[in-house]
Parts: structure tokens; C-alpha cells; sequence
């Protein structure tokens, strides 16, 4: 393992499993029937489901709400931000109905059934606790909500109707935020001959790139006797690249070296994926085949240099994200989440950190092709625990299971550049936690060698002393910026990773006065303001961290609490209600973009200019008023104008943080308006300029959809964002109007969110106001191709349409 602390290569990858005819893979997504409750006898074949609701899955019971204080409602300390003293929590999970029990019944057909075969039953993210059973008989159960998992259904499997029932239970007090409810995540059944390649057995990796060459070594894991098994390498164009056909295993494993002559390497800016084809013979008889994408790249931690891809050093510009996207709960959408990563790369962000769990494997295969940097996290909790019932309730029975089954599952995609064993474990405290850290660190090294560990360290203090921190391949620091030079000194690897920065906190939209800098400030509208000088007790502001990035070529990179809002975890009004989703994300929970959006894109986004202004410009009876105008651009210098009047030249400086990556005009006094900005070039001459105008009242409804063309499989969406004017086509970014949503043609109104923390509106009914001016709509097509229009009304204001092309 010294080898893997101190030069870490890596290169590969897989996404995704596609499969010829000689195995069946069936999507159980559809005629799911579903029943809250602690039902008996629920597993049984003849039981009678017909009266309870028909769902699809990816399915989250729980997103249509409706909002109740009373669903989290807990008198706590929460030790991990701080606090001594117990008090009133609320909102702390959402405020959704997630707890409780619930069962899941499907019925299918295997077409391709035959005896003899081998049969894999795959659950991709149950939350949580399942407990599966098969024609009344069951099946195994887990325990970890955010883990994968199968069973070997070979023995319980029957011609013609299967009936498969799945029961949930999620536990009061389990999680810190919204963990959903459900079968969230695909399920799926494989069919395929005993000779076979083994589930998640195939490792692909790259142990030597040149720029002539790369040799990849491919391990597979099969069952059988007198197999052998051809692996063929393809590029992204399907041109055979190369080939190798092996008929000697070593145990159950083939070991296959092939070489790839002038590889293209992967990474963020130029994402190129190979696919390999493996196929499993007996004799002249193909018995198996599975597809695996991978990418060639390799990555170096080295003291004093830091992280490297492909020879070139570069710091991570990353975000947190945890799983649940918003108005769709935690049910996975690729859509969904193309968006976000769509959206976070027009930042300029090139890292995902999953947190505080494992991610999905749509993620990846999109983090994959998109081109994303990302550290793959595995608990939010050790053997002791955060929350009453949380994994510290399974670490002893489960960990080393989970942990495998997160990296066998995942390994082979290219964009995974390190594994997180935890997050703010309280385990960080005392000589049991170095052993236990150790401990699970070797388990990660045994299932892939080719990847660091780190963990995400809060308790820097104590993990200076007593090792925690030294033993890590990648020491994390979540926050405690002013640790960061005696961390620096005091550990071994020469480096430091921010694994979780900045936690400031903001609501799209709203300014607060005076602007100044504060921590926990909290208002009556129980809103943070968008001058994004407002963070957490225990946090600091976005450009505290610049500055260690700049300045300390040490510290590799950054990862963001986060790149979008989520529900639950509402600091700092987690004692108010109704508060039910957080303030922390640069997005908000719509995936409207921030002000601190700009912020970060002016430092990240280095391919396209950034100018932005804030605040707004309509305060009616702040006429006269101090009111502070800010610029978060790519430029160093510009001018301001008010009315045509210049409020002088700001260039950025040094002299605090925030002069340092911000243009502040302060002494600025509001009177209804223009304000333009002007940028400066390097000789003070003129390059770009920006203006916002205050709006009159509401007149017409303004809609832009992220895609007009979408596909019609039923699961597709475009989602479009929602806006009023007023007559001079200014925009209204104090808009509270309430709106109805009617969806006609080839497709269905899905969810709508306004990205307000405080709001109880349910996502799923057509209606909802307007924050700070804007909205999204997210309309899904049917099965059946055709155009989707999208008609939104509101009194007084003038009515919009929309039509979405949805297409086979």
C-alpha cells in the first residue's frame, strides 16, 4: 500500500454493460404496485395488490409530500456544526413523509427463460432496509439504502409469471437530510448461461501510457470449465483497435494484456471513451458477452505538486452534490441529471464529490462522457453515530460488503479519481478510529490498488494528533481554513484537499441591508441574502478558499457545499419552520442559477468571459438609500454607471479576500434605473458591458425551455424556465404571481419548483408562485412521439405556450 500513498497511477474505466443475445437483461420498470405500510403477508403470490396505486420505478414515495413539521421534528445537538446545547430541529430531512414502511409487488415474464440458466435479481438503491422476496419465498435482504446489491435467483426462479415483492422500512432519525423512500434506483434482471462472466467482475486498467502507446490490462471474472474468452478493444468511432483471446484462468480470473497504439487520453476538456467487448467461449459456443466503456488516463498525488492528469497538474474545481434533484425526489433521471452537470460545466466546474453516499451509475456514466473529475464517497457514518438510527446500526455487519460492492460496481469509470471512506465521522476521535480508518482504507486498497482513499476530516485537531490524518492517502479538510497551514506541516503527503469548502449560504434573488459579512444571520422572511457574504458557524466565504488555491501550490483543489440546494438540512433556519430545504447550493433547488453562480464561474469558467451585476434594481422606497452594487466578472477592472452617472473605477486587489475576486461599488444610492457596468482591458480601454433596468409591473409570462426536443421513452425531460416581464420585456425580479401549469399533447406535467426554502407548495400540482421573478417546469414525454405544448396562465398577466418536440 506505499506504493499507492505515494504514486498513485490510474487509468481505465467502465460505464456501461450492454449485452448481445446470448443474456437478457430486464429493466423492471413498469406495472410496479405499491402500498405504504406494515403490511402481512404481502410477499405471498396470491395476495391481492389490485387495489393499490400502479407506480413506475425509479419511484420516491415520499416527494409528493405533503410538507409536515411534525415528519422530522427532533430536539438535538447537532456535534458536527458545533453546537452543545439541544434544540428544536425542524425540516432537518425535508419535512417529507419518508418514514415508515411500504411494499412493492411486480410481476414478469422471463422470455428468455430457460432452466439451468443463471439468474441475477440487481437493485441499484433501495431505501432502505429491503427485504425481497420471490414467489413467496425470500429472496435476502440488505441494509444500506445507497448501496448496490443482487441475489443469485437461479433456485426460486419459474416459466412463466415471477412475483416479486420488496419491502421497505425507513427508520425515524435515520439521516441528516432527505434520504427519499423507495426503490429510487433501477431494478433489474439478468439472464444468462452458468458459464458466464461474473457480475461486476470485469477490471480494466492501464498500467503503462505513452504517447505511442498504452497497454491495458483487463481482468475478468468468469464461471465455468474450458471457457476461454475473447476481449476486443474498439475506439470511439467502433474501429477495432485491437484484440485477445485467453484460455487460461488463473482461479476463476482471466488476465488479459492488450495494447492500444497512439491512445487518446481522457479527461474533463477532451472526455474519450474505448469500449472493450468481452466475449466468454466454450469451445466454438458463445455463452457470454458483456461491453465495457473505459478510458485511458493516468493520475499521479505527489508531495509538494499535487494532483496530476495525464502529466499535467491541475487543482479540482468541484462541487458536492447529494443524490435527491429536487422537485423529483431521490427517483434517478438522466435528464435530471444532465442538466445539472450541463449546468455546472457552463460554470466551469470539473468535479463531483457524492455526498455523503454512493452515487448513482447513471452519474458516473454521465460524469464519464461529459467529462467530470469525481470522488466517490461511501458513508456519512462509522460505528459511531451522527443520528439515532443511522449506518452505525449496520457498520459491523455491512461495511466491508458495501464498500466492495461500491468499488466492483463502479471501478472501471474513468472519471472516478478517489474514494471517500466517510464523511465527519465522529470515529475521527481516539485510537479506535485510527484502527477502524485503517482498517477500511485496506479494503479499498484490496478491491483497487489503482485509486487513493480519503475521508472527509472536520475534527482537524484531533486527527493531527492521533494519526487519523496521517494514515489517509489524501488528507481532507472539510472547512477550518485556519488550520490549513499546521495541517500542512503536520501530515505526511505533502498535500491538502479541500473535501468540502465555503458552506455559504444565500436565496436566489434576495438582498439583504446593510451588506456586511455574517455568520448564522438570520431574518424574518427566514431567507439568506444574495450578497453572498453570509456563511455558517462553522464555515467561511468562497473567497477564503480562493485564496488557498492560488496561493498554496499545496492544497489540490476544492469541492464545494454545494453546487445545488437540497431538501432538508435548512441551516441557518433549521429551528424555524417553514424552512425544509437548504441555502447552501450556487443553484437553488430548481437549478436556477445563484449570483455565487457567477462568482465561482468567473474564476472556473477560463474558455468564455463572465460579467454579472447585483443586486436587482427595483426597490421601491429605498429611494436614496445605500445600496451596495456588486460585480462578479472575469475582468479585473470596470466601471460602474447609475443613470448614465459613473460611480468611479474598482480594479481588484488584495487588500481583503473579497477585493481580491469581487468588484464592489459601496457607497452606491439606489434610484430607479440603469445600472451598466463597463469592463476594462489591461490598458483600461473598454471590452465588455452588462446593464439591468428597473422593471415596471407584471405583464406577460416569459418561457424558455433547457430542450425542445426530447425522447419520447416516458422518462425524458425538458424543463423550462418560467418568467414575467413587464411591458418593455424587462425582467421582474420581485414577481411573487401565482401560476398554473397545463400540459396537452405527447407528454405530461411532471414536477415545478420555485426554489424557495420556505415555500410548502407541493411539487407535483400544477400550480405554484413565482420567487424572486422565475421558476422551472419540467415537462416528461410519453411513450409516444409527438409535440408537447405547455401553457402557463397567471391573473393579470398575459398567457405563454411552449412546444416541446418529442420524438422516437
Amino acid at each position: 500500500m506505499q506504493q499507492v500513498k505515494n504514486l498513485l497511477y490510474i487509468c481505465f474505466v467502465l460505464s456501461q454493460i450492454s449485452f448481445s443475445q446470448v443474456r437478457e437483461v430486464k429493466e423492471l420498470d413498469v406495472n410496479w404496485k405499491f402500498q405504504k405500510g406494515n403490511l402481512e403477508n404481502a410477499y405471498q403470490v396470491n395476495f391481492d395488490d389490485s387495489k393499490w396505486e400502479t407506480v413506475t420505478v425509479p419511484h420516491d414515495w415520499a416527494i409528493k409530500g405533503p410538507f409536515d413539521k411534525k415528519v422530522d421534528i427532533q430536539t438535538t445537538a447537532i456535534v458536527q456544526n458545533g453546537e452543545k446545547v439541544a434544540t428544536e430541529k425542524t425540516g432537518r430531512t425535508g419535512a417529507l413523509p419518508h418514514v415508515g414502511s411500504a411494499w412493492y409487488r411486480n410481476k414478469f415474464v422471463l422470455s428468455e427463460y430457460e432452466k439451468n440458466k443463471k439468474i441475477i435479481l440487481l437493485f441499484e438503491g433501495a431505501m432502505s432496509e429491503p427485504k425481497v422476496y420471490l414467489n413467496g419465498k425470500k429472496v435476502g435482504e440488505w441494509a444500506y439504502g445507497y448501496s448496490y446489491f443482487y441475489f443469485d435467483i437461479s433456485e426460486l426462479i419459474k416459466d412463466g409469471e415471477n412475483t416479486l415483492a420488496v419491502k421497505l422500512n425507513n427508520e425515524e432519525f435515520a439521516s441528516r437530510w432527505y434520504p427519499g423512500a423507495g426503490l429510487y434506483r433501477k431494478v433489474s434482471v439478468i439472464v444468462k448461461n452458468k458459464e458466464s462472466i461474473n457480475q461486476w467482475g470485469t477490471f480494466i486498467t492501464t498500467p503503462f501510457i505513452s504517447k505511442d502507446l498504452a497497454k491495458i490490462n483487463i481482468k475478468t471474472k468468469a464461471s465455468g470449465n474450458n471457457t476461454n474468452l475473447l476481449t476486443t478493444i474498439y475506439d470511439a468511432a467502433g474501429n477495432e483497435v485491437n484484440s485477445n483471446n485467453s484460455e487460461i484462468k488463473f482461479g476463476n480470473e482471466f488476465d488479459q494484456n492488450i495494447k492500444v497504439e497512439n491512445p487518446k487520453l481522457w479527461s474533463p476538456e477532451s472526455p474519450y471513451l474505448y469500449t472493450a467487448v468481452s466475449k466468454l467461449f466454450v469451445g466454438n459456443d458463445l455463452k457470454d458477452e458483456i461491453t465495457t466503456r473505459f478510458g485511458i488516463r493516468e493520475i499521479k498525488y505527489e508531495a509538494k505538486k499535487g494532483f496530476s492528469l495525464n502529466g499535467e497538474v491541475r487543482k479540482f474545481k468541484g462541487v458536492c452534490l447529494h443524490h435527491d434533484l429536487g422537485p423529483l425526489g431521490t427517483a434517478i433521471n438522466k435528464a435530471a441529471l444532465r442538466r445539472q452537470l450541463t449546468i455546472l460545466k457552463d460554470m466551469g466546474c470539473d468535479a463531483i464529490r457524492s455526498s455523503h453516499n454512493m452515487p448513482s451509475l447513471e452519474q458516473l456514466e454521465l460524469c464519464d462522457e461529459m467529462g467530470f473529475l469525481f470522488l466517490a464517497e461511501s458513508f456519512d457514518e462509522w460505528a459511531k453515530p451522527k443520528v439515532k438510527n443511522g449506518y452505525n446500526r449496520f457498520f459491523d455487519e455491512y461495511a466491508e460488503k458495501d464498500i466492495v460492492n461500491l468499488v466492483q460496481a463502479t471501478r472501471n469509470h474513468p472519471s472516478i479519481i478517489m474514494w471517500s471512506a466517510g464523511n465527519e465521522v465522529p470515529d475521527q476521535w481516539g485510537d479506535e478510529g485510527v484502527k477502524r480508518a485503517k482498517w477500511i482504507q485496506d479494503i479499498f486498497h484490496r478491491e483497487d490498488p489503482t485509486r487513493p482513499v480519503t475521508v472527509g476530516m472536520d475534527q482537524v485537531k484531533a486527527v493531527m494528533e492521533s494519526g487519523f490524518g496521517a494514515l489517509l492517502d489524501i488528507p481532507g479538510l472539510n472547512y477550518r481554513v485556519h488550520l490549513y497551514e499546521e495541517a500542512f506541516k503536520k501530515f505526511p503527503q505533502g498535500f491538502i484537499l479541500g473535501s468540502e469548502t465555503a458552506s455559504t449560504v444565500s436565496s436566489r434573488g434576495i438582498y439583504k441591508f446593510p451588506v456586511e459579512k455574517a455568520s448564522m444571520k438570520q431574518y424574518d422572511d427566514f431567507q439568506s441574502s444574495s450578497y453572498d457574504l453570509e456563511y455558517c458557524s462553522w464555515s467561511n466565504l468562497p473567497d477564503d478558499d480562493f485564496v488557498l488555491q492560488d496561493d498554496k501550490p499545496w492544497v489540490i483543489g476544492e469541492f464545494v457545499w454545494t453546487g445545488f440546494d437540497y431538501l432538508g438540512e435548512p441551516t441557518p433556519y433549521d429551528e424555524m419552520w417553514p424552512s425544509r430545504s437548504s441555502y447552501f447550493g450556487i443553484n437553488d433547488l430548481g437549478g436556477l442559477p445563484k449570483d455565487r453562480f457567477y462568482l465561482y464561474r468567473s474564476r472556473w469558467n477560463t474558455k468564455e468571459e463572465t460579467l454579472h451585476i447585483l443586486p436587482h434594481w427595483n426597490w421601491k422606497g429605498r429611494e436614496g438609500e445605500i445600496t451596495p452594487v456588486f460585480v462578479y466578472t472575469s475582468y479585473d477592472s470596470a466601471e460602474l454607471f447609475v443613470n448614465g452617472k459613473s460611480m468611479g473605477i474598482q480594479k481588484k486587489n488584495s487588500s481583503t479576500p473579497q477585493n481580491r475576486y469581487r468588484l464592489m461599488w459601496m457607497d452606491v444610492k439606489y434610484e430607479p434605473g440603469t445600472v451598466k457596468v463597463v469592463a476594462l482591458d489591461k490598458e483600461g480601454k473598454p471590452i465588455a458591458t452588462k446593464e439591468i433596468h428597473t422593471a415596471g409591473k407584471p405583464y406577460k409570462i416569459v418561457l424558455n425551455p433547457d430542450r425542445k426536443i426530447i425522447k419520447a421513452d416516458g422518462k425524458d425531460l425538458s424543463y423550462v424556465e418560467v418568467s414575467v416581464v413587464d411591458k418593455n420585456g424587462i425582467s421582474c425580479p420581485t414577481a411573487t404571481n401565482q401560476l398554473k401549469f397545463k400540459v396537452s399533447g405527447k407528454g405530461e406535467y411532471k414536477a415545478a419548483c420555485n426554489g424557495d426554502a420556505t415555500s410548502l407548495e407541493l411539487f407535483h400540482l400544477p400550480t405554484m408562485k413565482l420567487f424572486s421573478g422565475k421558476l422551472v417546469v419540467l415537462v416528461q414525454s410519453l411513450k409516444e412521439a409527438g409535440d408537447i405544448k405547455l401553457t402557463i396562465t397567471g391573473k393579470g398577466l398575459k398567457t405563454a405556450h411552449v412546444v416541446i418536440n418529442s420524438i422516437e
